[in-house]
């Protein structure tokens, strides 16, 4: 039966039938498609696609998230191609309608990622188990709010890239995830991923977390001491980046890791 779903950017998208045959172009929804039952409908992923471990195995990678093999995705015959505001340029986008039907997300708060869910549920005829997931996420959601509402509010900085160093800003679904974790993001009033430039005396003295990302730059034990120097009375520490950026079916894990790291920042007194 024909649909009609309007996606995150208000494009009017008409379906004459179920797509069953997806490329996916964000790694955060490749992985709800498998959550959703969908695993067997993808033809084609990006590189960064790395959940579920196997997929690779049975689905052909097109490119990254800005650099697309068009011929490739053209070979696949794709129903419908999945993208992401943030993750796909615009430029890749007006080429790949040219090819088939393409939805865009745009995701900044947890809300924005339950509308996803549920766009999904309906465009792939998946709607019973995407309310399933909804309803887990919200509950989740919902028990993490009383956990952390008498922690105190802290200052911090999340650290994303390195040479040049760059941070979350605003506007994206990482400031959101601090915000709802109380944390307070010292680099809030930047847009976006800003370039910084680290000083003794441009960063501020009253950062009392810096949260170095596992990704996109992979950091590690060794990059704490560099970052030591700039922020001597801030705690230091390696976190998930996934758990930070990854929207969609990774909210399930999300929140039990967030009240882990809560209670390890206890253990290292930092409240």
């Amino acid at each position: 039966m024909p649909k009609q779903i309007v996606d995150q950017l208000q494009r009017v998208i008409n379906l004459k039938q179920r797509p069953n045959r997806i490329i996916s172009l964000v790694p955060s929804q490749t992985e709800l498609l498998c959550y959703l039952g969908l695993k067997d409908s993808i033809v084609g992923i990006t590189k960064y696609c790395v959940h579920p471990s196997d997929l690779k195995k049975s689905v052909s990678v097109v490119g990254g998230t800005k650099q697309i093999h068009l011929d490739r995705i053209v070979s696949l015959n794709p129903d419908i191609i999945l993208c992401n505001k943030e993750e796909n340029t615009k430029e890749i986008v007006q080429v790949l309608e040219g090819i088939c039907t393409v939805h865009i997300s745009a995701i900044f708060t947890i809300e924005d990622s339950l509308e996803l869910i549920s766009q999904y549920g309906k465009i792939f005829n998946k709607a019973a188990e995407a309310l399933l997931l909804i309803r887990n996420i919200q509950k989740d959601a919902n028990e993490f709010d009383n956990f952390i509402k008498n922690e105190p509010i802290l200052k911090v900085a999340y650290f994303i890239w390195k040479n040049p160093w760059m941070v979350a800003g605003n506007n994206t679904f990482i400031d959101y995830l601090l915000q709802i974790n109380k944390f307070e993001n010292e680099y809030a009033n930047k847009d976006r991923y800003p370039e910084i430039q680290l000083s003794k005396k441009s960063v501020s003295k009253d950062v009392d977390l810096v949260l170095l990302s596992s990704e996109p730059y992979p950091f590690k034990e060794i990059h704490k001491e560099e970052l030591r120097a700039y922020y001597p009375k801030a705690k230091i520490i390696l976190v998930d980046g996934e758990m930070f950026s990854w929207y969609g079916s990774r909210l399930v894990k999300a929140f039990e890791y967030f009240k882990k790291l809560h209670l390890d920042l206890q253990d290292i007194q930092i409240y």
